[in-house]
């Protein structure tokens, strides 16, 4: 739908939909589970998607008059989508490479609410989760102006370092203000980061096949942060938190993070962050990072030929 020298800002403006989403939802779920309970948010979100799904019954696409050629074997193709991954060099490890990039933030995903509700009452926690979020839509809105110059993989992994960097930091001191200032900064980053995963596949890979991709690609990288929330958030709350309450932990944080009821969030927080940091700095140096890059410039080429001629 999208022509492919604007590809990358329309993927931006993706991310502006999802930043209207989650303040919405931030501000509402906050209030709700603050004056109502979990009882009667759980009854209202089911409410609320039931009115979602009885709206897309009234919607009506077109039909395609000729539908679009494909290799697709049978309805549920894994072995076809495994194998249109390896037909682009290195597009398997950009997905593990996202995959891994997922791992990590499932820390975040886990630690980040218990973190904002040790500092605000759970109203305004919602409020100013959903300050934060007003990121998503600058950073989207950003993408969609500006685009992802002419190395989206290469914007990308600039994009992961420094959220590493955001992440490790935003909690370095029991601050309300750089809490928040720190997740605007970091939900920014996300709309930059999806937006170039997605300009690369819709570039490098053949028409035919990007539905298999896409979702092999989301089903790898959506399983990753619940696997990590799983693991990381007994494990703060069993042995992290404690250790950081103590008397002789909280003596050895405190040069490095300061002094608060939540500096074992923090020291998690802070780990993440370095390996963020590490895993995309050194993506930089492997082979796959060139191929994948000369395959999205070639394409472009190719495309860019074929429009002028």
């Amino acid at each position: 739908l999208i022509e492919p020298d604007r590809r990358a800002n329309a993927n931006g403006l993706v991310g502006m939909v999802q930043g209207l989403m989650f303040i919405v939802t931030s501000v509402l779920s906050g209030l709700s589970v603050g004056l109502l309970g979990m009882g009667w948010t759980i009854v209202v979100a089911l409410g609320f998607t039931a009115l979602a799904y009885v709206h897309l019954l009234t919607l009506r696409m077109p039909e395609e008059r000729r539908p679009a050629a494909t290799d697709a074997k049978g309805s549920f193709d894994l072995r076809g989508s495994y194998a249109a991954v390896l037909a682009i060099a290195g597009l398997f490890a950009l997905i593990i490479f996202s995959t891994f990039n997922n791992f990590v933030g499932g820390v975040y995903m886990a630690l980040m609410d218990p973190y904002g509700l040790e500092m605000f009452p759970v109203e305004l926690w919602g409020t100013f989760f959903a300050v934060g979020a007003t990121g998503f839509i600058v950073g989207g809105a950003l993408v969609g102006k500006f685009g992802l110059g002419a190395n989206p993989l290469k914007t990308m992994l600039i994009a992961v370092a420094v959220m590493g960097l955001l992440g490790a930091l935003f909690t370095i001191r029991e601050w309300p203000w750089l809490y928040v200032l720190g997740i605007w900064l970091y939900l920014a980053l996300v709309p930059i980061v999806e937006a170039a995963e997605q300009t690369v596949i819709q570039q490098v890979v053949p028409l035919p096949r990007q539905g298999r991709v896409f979702g092999f690609a989301m089903a790898f990288e959506s399983a990753a942060a619940p696997i990590t929330a799983f693991i990381i958030a007994p494990i703060a709350q069993f042995w992290i938190i404690p250790y950081a309450r103590s008397q002789e932990g909280s003596a050895q944080l405190a040069p490095l993070l300061g002094e608060g009821t939540s500096r074992g969030i923090a020291l998690v927080f802070l780990v993440a962050g370095v390996v963020m940091i590490v895993a995309s700095l050194l993506a930089f140096l492997t082979p796959v990072y060139g191929r994948v890059t000369e395959s999205y410039r070639e394409k472009a080429v190719q495309e860019r030929a074929a429009k002028e001629g």
